[in-house]
């Protein structure tokens, strides 16, 4: 079962939900930070997420850092990856870590699609707090989405305040927003992403370039998987290979 919190905000102290799981009578135990998809809320990961975190013995938190990245959201602009998103998501693991037993150095995010792009956005914002980064079939660049994908175009715009070029001020949000902005720090965390070939809501060329970029720099911890599939986070893959970061002390991973 899942528990309700609210988290003030450590930037505009505002009130903040987030969902969250403790495990009964364990101590030192590890925390799945599982993010919602563009479109939904922080209820979206319970069904997937919990039973898989119950079954581990690991806690489960899932932030909302400001709802949707819809034209119906009326703080979409606080959302998709806005600062005060992502420091939502940090106040909540700062409050967890405070409040419960977790080991500090056993800490994972998990996300697909909106989630996906959050995860990488996360793993730039605090490279050092995540153990290990599983994103799945992330946005990269969310101009170059604005493009490709007209179903959301309105939503991108809601949240970066116009179209690609209207003005300087809305290309830098686009640039902020997006992970192809952070290649060189993302080369440097513990990142798994993953994109099904046949996605028709992200095509799968946002990652692989995205790989490219970050290839560029040599990570040492990088890997990487264009998969034969679609819009989809495979739960039992992250999942195994969550675990393989939990019980690896030194979090190495294979490198492609």
């Amino acid at each position: 079962m899942m528990n309700e919190i609210t988290i003030t905000s450590s930037i505009d102290g505002s009130a903040e939900p987030s969902l969250l799981y403790i495990p009964d009578g364990k101590q030192n135990f590890p925390l799945l930070v599982g993010l919602h998809t563009w479109s939904f809320d922080r209820h979206n990961q319970v069904e997937d997420m919990l039973p898989r975190c119950e079954a581990n013995g690991w806690g489960l938190l899932l932030p909302e850092f400001r709802g949707a990245s819809l034209v119906s959201n009326p703080r979409a602009p606080e959302a998709c990856a806005s600062q005060l998103a992502l420091q939502d998501v940090l106040d909540a693991v700062d409050f967890v870590l405070q409040n419960y037993p977790v080991d500090p150095q056993r800490i994972f995010l998990l996300g697909g699609s909106g989630g996906g792009h959050m995860a990488l956005m996360l793993a730039n914002y605090a490279p050092t707090l995540w153990r290990a980064v599983s994103s799945w079939v992330p946005i990269s660049d969310l101009a170059q989405w604005h493009g490709q994908n007209p179903n959301y175009a309105a939503h991108i715009e809601a949240c970066c305040g116009g179209a690609p070029g209207l003005n300087a001020e809305v290309d830098a949000q686009y640039e902020a927003r997006s992970p192809m902005t952070y290649v060189q720090t993302l080369a440097g965390v513990n990142l798994s992403v993953h994109h099904g070939r046949s996605d028709p809501s992200v095509p799968f060329s946002q990652t692989w370039d995205l790989i490219q970029a970050i290839m560029a720099y040599q990570p040492q911890k990088f890997f990487f998987d264009i998969f034969d599939g679609g819009h989809e986070l495979r739960y039992d893959s992250a999942f195994v290979w969550l675990r393989q970061q939990v019980e690896d002390e030194s979090a190495s991973t294979l490198s492609k």
